[in-house]
């Protein structure tokens, strides 16, 4: 099943609700876990040997880092091949076909070709010395497996995550090859098929480039920390943990649901696995408080969307961000942070506006679980958490090594916290140990299951990267720079609905590697010619938010398709409602674009990163209030430019200051102008409210 029908929704009469969100949880991967028998057992193996051999690397194998690479993707792309059939349909035409092409399991056809796949994988292994003599000047060995590796990545590819990305990529191909006979404006010198092979599958700058790197080395290791995490029931804790602190509150549920996402959307760095983890325990107490289907899912995926941006952890993507920027990953936590942080405050005051929009309260004390016995009951999930903060931020380890030691302490309380409750209640230890074995391995098989999908992304986008490199990165700078007349503001809006526009067919992490191939260079470029300088992080970081927001914009929007069918809500609508409150999220680039505090850049103190994260805290609750039309009370027409301006004021004090004369240094001192108005416009409505105009009816 690739990357999800476009057509399907909740109503489909085989897969409904729960089922159907988990089917596209698989889906963004794109493994399904129907497979039976000997492919089964097989794939099973597979998966565990890749974990196994990801672990290795990333504590006492030493191989070079090509040989990883080439390793990762061979697992990779056998997984794909003897997880997901060619073709989706039986040929009725041709009975005796059937054997070989089947709509609902792999056939021989798909181990012949995973085979295959992973020689071809591997020939950059099994012949390295030969091909790093004669690079420049493949054989007639050289381009048949060149061919053969570029042929089925793509349709590997096609299979795990759709055709949108081979698509793109077999564009680009074309286009290397003939862009001598492009009309003038796009011309490009083109490549031979000895360069283009050579560049693409016997060097480090295409299939082999950075994206596959950081896949193997760091991205893997975390996708099996947050998979092992959640076997081990700590998305469960988060949520109980969440509902403790704020289901008393009005619309508790909600803030819950916010705070939960945002606490598993860390160590997932996947939208629809959170709202599945997270949505199919929330969205139902949403409604159960009050909050309509529509709303209640669309919270959720607002929620667990902006999960990729929450330091520590992130996305798949910010790894790569650490490795273009070439700074260390603890660097892209940082500028992060303020972003992420203010983005889920934000969203948690949205909750709050919507539950004063329909009267609604939280759930009462009496009904939530104690918070003391809850975190003592889980506490032992946040020790690999604490060991991976402290590998990061105070030891400054590499994140592969974080992680691995992450790994180890995670593995050891899965397989102790199952006797442990036995001994506690009385029961057998034995089976129990038993089972905590099972676990680590199904957790591990999982987390291999789970990489499929970003492992082909990231080798595929290679290629784009790998034409991008031919020579093409400089034309693409003077054709953005056409299209925008060298405006950049009108240049970031290209960028950001380009990355909407291919992110609806692409998983985020593909998404950025396109985009920041092809944008990011020109945004810092075009600043520079118009004497602004744009640090390279938040070009990069642009790029990466738009990414990310792609996943719930419509008409596609597969984490609104996942979040609809858990609330039996209309996904379009859902989808749209979510977006409408990811808005706040989507201004937050354009401003750190301009304002590099947001994304504490030159900034080392930490009392005036608090200053920055606070105020952009109350600029984006004033674009909430405007955009959502209620602050304490329904707005007036006129009350919403007002609103918008304390947003400018807060989250571009730099620009204010410059208007007003006031010096660079002193921009802060801004900040009091937009607290009065904000200030006087919470008076005015707070009068409002007390006098009982009609204004303070609920929506």
């Amino acid at each position: 099943m690739p990357h999800a029908p476009r057509h399907q929704t909740e109503h489909d009469p085989d897969i409904k609700g729960v089922e159907y969100a988990k089917r596209l949880a698989e889906a963004e991967h794109g493994l399904q876990s129907d497979s039976y028998g000997v492919t089964r057992a097989l794939t099973i193996g597979i998966a565990v040997l890749w974990s196994l051999f990801q672990l290795s690397t990333a504590s006492w194998l030493i191989l070079d880092t090509l040989y990883i690479r080439a390793f990762h993707l061979g697992f990779a792309i056998v997984l794909v091949y003897l997880n997901i059939p060619m073709f989706k349909f039986t040929p009725n035409w041709r009975p005796d076909l059937r054997f070989f092409l089947a709509m609902h399991r792999v056939t021989i056809l798909d181990y012949i070709l995973a085979l295959f796949a992973a020689l071809a994988a591997l020939y950059i292994f099994l012949d390295y010395d030969g091909i790093s003599m004669r690079y420049g000047a493949p054989t007639t060995r050289d381009l048949v497996f060149g061919i053969l590796l570029v042929a089925l990545l793509l349709e590997g590819t096609r299979r795990v995550i759709g055709p949108a990305l081979p698509v793109i990529a077999l564009l680009f191909i074309i286009y290397a090859f003939l862009g001598p006979y492009m009309p003038d404006v796009i011309a490009f010198k083109g490549v031979s098929l000895n360069r283009f092979i050579g560049q693409m599958t016997m060097s480090s700058e295409g299939i082999y480039g950075i994206p596959l790197d950081v896949s193997a080395t760091i991205v893997f290791l975390f996708v099996l920390f947050g998979t092992m995490l959640e076997k081990a029931g700590a998305g469960h804790f988060f949520i109980q943990l969440a509902l403790c602190l704020l289901g008393g509150f009005k619309g508790g549920p909600a803030k819950a649901a916010i705070l939960g996402s945002g606490l598993t959307g860390m160590v997932s760095g996947s939208s629809i696995a959170n709202i599945v983890t997270t949505g199919t325990f929330t969205i139902p107490m949403m409604k159960k408080v009050g909050y309509p289907g529509t709303k209640a899912g669309a919270i959720e995926v607002a929620a667990s969307t902006d999960g990729q941006l929450a330091p520590p952890i992130m996305g798949a993507a910010a790894f790569i961000i650490a490795e273009y920027v070439n700074v260390p990953y603890i660097e892209v936590v940082k500028a992060a942070a303020v972003p992420a942080f203010v983005s889920y405050a934000a969203l948690i005051y949205i909750s709050h506006i919507e539950a004063s929009k329909l009267g609604l309260q939280g759930i009462p004390r009496a009904e939530l679980p104690r918070f003391v016995p809850t975190l003592l009951a889980g506490l032992h999930f946040l020790l690999p958490l604490a060991m991976l903060l402290y590998e990061l931020i105070i030891l400054r380890h590499s994140p592969e090594l974080a992680a691995f030691r992450a790994i180890i302490v995670l593995t050891v309380i899965m397989l102790v916290q199952r006797p442990i409750r036995a001994r506690i209640s009385g029961k057998p230890m034995r089976p129990a140990f038993g089972q905590g074995i099972r676990d680590i391995v199904l957790a591990m098989a999982d987390g291999a299951r789970n990489m499929a999908g970003v492992a082909m992304a990231t080798a595929a986008a290679g290629i784009i990267v790998g034409v991008v490199a031919l020579g093409l990165g400089g034309l693409i700078t003077q054709v953005i720079d056409q299209l925008s007349g060298g405006n950049i503001f009108l240049m970031l809006v290209i960028t950001a609905a380009a990355s909407l526009l291919i992110g609806m067919g692409l998983p985020t992490t593909a998404t950025y590697i396109v985009m920041a191939s092809l944008t990011a260079p020109a945004i810092v470029t075009l600043g520079a010619t118009q004497d602004f300088i744009v640090p390279l992080m938040a070009a990069h970081l642009f790029c990466f938010y738009f990414g990310i927001l792609a996943d719930d914009t419509p008409p596609v929007g597969l984490a609104a398709y996942a979040a609809a069918a858990i609330a039996e809500s209309p996904p379009i609508p859902t989808g749209i409602q979510g977006f409408l409150y990811d808005i706040r999220t989507a201004i937050l680039p354009f401003m750190f674009i301009f304002n590099h505090d947001l994304i504490l850049h030159n900034v080392d103190s930490w009392l005036q990163g608090g200053l920055i994260f606070l105020m952009a805290c109350v600029g984006n609750f004033a674009f909430a209030s405007a955009t959502q039309g209620w602050f304490i009370t329904r707005n007036k027409l006129w009350e919403v430019p007002i609103l918008l301006s304390i947003t400018l004021i807060m989250m571009r004090p730099d620009l204010i200051a410059q208007l007003t004369g006031i010096p660079h240094d002193q921009r802060y001192w801004v900040y009091p102008a937009g607290l009065i108005i904000w200030g006087a416009v919470w008076m005015m409505q707070r009068m409002r409210t007390q006098s009982g105009t009609p204004h303070t009816a609920a929506a």
